[in-house]
């Protein structure tokens, strides 16, 4: 789905506000994160050192945002912006401009990618149009639900603090070791609870949920969007309902801000069950931190296959 980018309030407002400037010279590194699941993992590499703000929201799609005047202030304000790149956050290009801070603009000591280094799935080979619906022409930019990247996420954030505050490179670097450990742990045990659902196929509602099936072991069945960000035609429905039929598939997983009635019309059909999961950090009750994110999902998914 590509970015989509509301700015909310007026001009006079933002302009305002940024003549603010830096006010406090507070002295934590002052982070803006355009995704939940980054400020989450900027928190941990950068502990009491870090000041972080999230542009999107934890229940919100990432791919339409709406951009307050106070997020401007932030981005001018900010030391570092953590993107999460493939194009799922292009709007903020277009907030990083308007908030008219140097560092963060494209090749600033300021900005990190932290889809730097990831192997990317689903990268189109041939050309890529609208008649494809919202495709991202770089490949899936969804890779912050598998906690196996997470090594490289939070390397790329090591690198970025440690620009900005080259002193505390190794207290930075102690942390990501630190909380690695702890996702190792976690991963073993979520490893084992969906061990017995291998190979077992689910349909999603968008294609928001390939790196985390595949980490996992499972498969992607089909999608209820027909194409990425296009509603499904009555064709397409059918069609679903019947592949669903013959594969088995007793699972659906849908994104808070999904179309729950089509969604749980569609299991009916076919005999199969909605499940809600959290796409992002903080997106459901109990899921506010990185780690039980992951264990909010996996546990969730694992009852809907029992």
């Amino acid at each position: 789905m590509r970015p989509r980018l509301r700015v909310i309030g007026s001009t006079a407002i933002i302009l305002a506000s940024l003549a603010l400037g830096r006010a406090d010279g507070a002295a934590k590194i002052r982070v803006v994160t355009s995704i939940p699941d980054l400020k989450a993992l900027t928190e941990v590499v950068g502990g009491d050192l870090v000041e972080v703000d999230a542009l999107a929201r934890s229940n919100q799609n990432p791919h339409d945002l709406e951009v307050r005047p106070s997020q401007m202030v932030k981005l001018r304000r900010a030391d570092l912006f953590v993107m999460n790149g493939l194009e799922l956050d292009g709007w903020a290009e277009v907030s990083i401009q308007g908030a008219n801070n140097p560092l963060l603009v494209p090749g600033g000591p300021g900005r990190v990618d932290a889809s730097r280094g990831i192997s990317v799935l689903e990268v189109p080979t041939g050309r890529v149009d609208r008649s494809m619906g919202d495709v991202h022409p770089t490949g899936n930019p969804h890779y912050t639900l598998d906690p196996g990247l997470a090594p490289v996420i939070t390397a790329n954030i090591v690198e970025g603090l440690a620009r900005v505050a080259p002193a505390e490179r190794a207290t930075f670097e102690q942390r990501r070791q630190e909380f690695l450990g702890r996702l190792d742990t976690a991963l073993g045990r979520w490893t084992d609870t969906l061990a017995p659902f291998k190979g077992a196929r689910v349909v999603v509602n968008h294609n928001l949920w390939l790196y985390f099936l595949t980490r996992f072991g499972l498969a992607m069945a089909g999608t209820v969007e027909e194409r990425p960000g296009i509603p499904p035609s009555p064709e397409h429905l059918a069609r679903l309902i019947r592949q669903m039929k013959a594969d088995g598939v007793k699972v659906l997983i849908l994104e808070p801000w999904g179309d729950r009635k089509l969604a749980d019309r569609l299991a009916a059909d076919a005999g199969a069950k909605v499940v809600l999961l959290a796409p992002g950090v903080g997106a459901v009750k109990g899921a506010e931190t990185y780690l039980d994110w992951l264990d909010y999902n996996v546990k969730t998914l694992a009852q809907a296959l029992r």
